[in-house]
């Protein structure tokens, strides 16, 4: 049995923290601390090294994106796993999010059973967005004014891991990159489920990213694919 996570809430509003809290301890799930304001959150993560954290992206002291900047960068392999929460249903915050660190984005009025499902699920490791909706997104803000690349600069520079994969794991990462979930990059592929998921597991490792949601961003954003074209190109 999977053991119950423990959750960080950061947001500077005390009913939503009151009212997630509430949500959570109904399913079991521990909540480790709460904080109001960004640097708050960075400390409460470090005090106390929670599962997930559930992050607002707008707060005072430090917003939600920079916090998750700094909470990911400074917990290597046992960093949390971040989802971050925001009031505005706009795709520039889910990009921002992901670019962040991410694992995951929810709007504020979610379900308790959405938000029961979100935390378990980015604690298990998978991603909380569908990959067809993170391709979207990606592929609408990757590479624009607001995060431009080096000119001149091999795409490839921009994450040394790339090299290193195999021709299938580059392909499979292109495939990732495009929308497509294990079962259809396996159709696609004409391999097994298990085989897609240990080329899929592989990638992660080489690149030193937490889930897929991750792997697409850097496809696009290092130039390996390039936003729309098909999965066939």
């Amino acid at each position: 049995m999977t053991t119950p996570p423990r959750v960080v809430i950061a947001d500077d509003q005390a009913l939503v923290r009151t009212g997630f809290r509430m949500i959570l301890a109904a399913e079991g799930i521990e909540v480790a601390a709460e904080a109001n304001d960004g640097l708050a959150a960075v400390d409460a993560v470090r005090r106390t090294r929670p599962d997930v954290v559930l992050m607002d992206i707008r707060m005072p002291e430090l917003d939600g994106l920079e916090a998750t900047r700094r909470i990911l960068a400074s917990g290597g392999d046992s960093a949390p796993r971040v989802i971050i929460l925001t009031t505005f249903d706009l795709d520039r915050y889910v990009y921002a999010a992901l670019s962040a660190g991410a694992s995951g984005f929810l709007l504020k009025d979610v379900s308790p059973e959405h938000l029961i499902s979100a935390v378990r699920m980015v604690q298990s490791g998978d991603a909380l967005l569908a990959p067809a909706i993170t391709r979207r997104l990606v592929a609408r803000f990757a590479r624009r004014e607001d995060a431009p690349l080096p000119a001149g600069q091999d795409q490839a520079a921009q994450h040394r891991g790339l090299a290193t994969l195999t021709a299938r794991e580059s392909e499979v990462l292109r495939l990732i990159a495009r929308g497509l979930s294990n079962a259809e990059l396996a159709a696609h592929l004409h391999l097994s489920e298990a085989t897609v998921k240990t080329h899929v597991a592989r990638i992660l490792a080489k690149l030193g990213l937490r889930d897929r949601v991750q792997a697409v961003v850097l496809a696009y954003e290092t130039g390996l694919v390039a936003p729309g074209h098909s999965a066939d190109e």
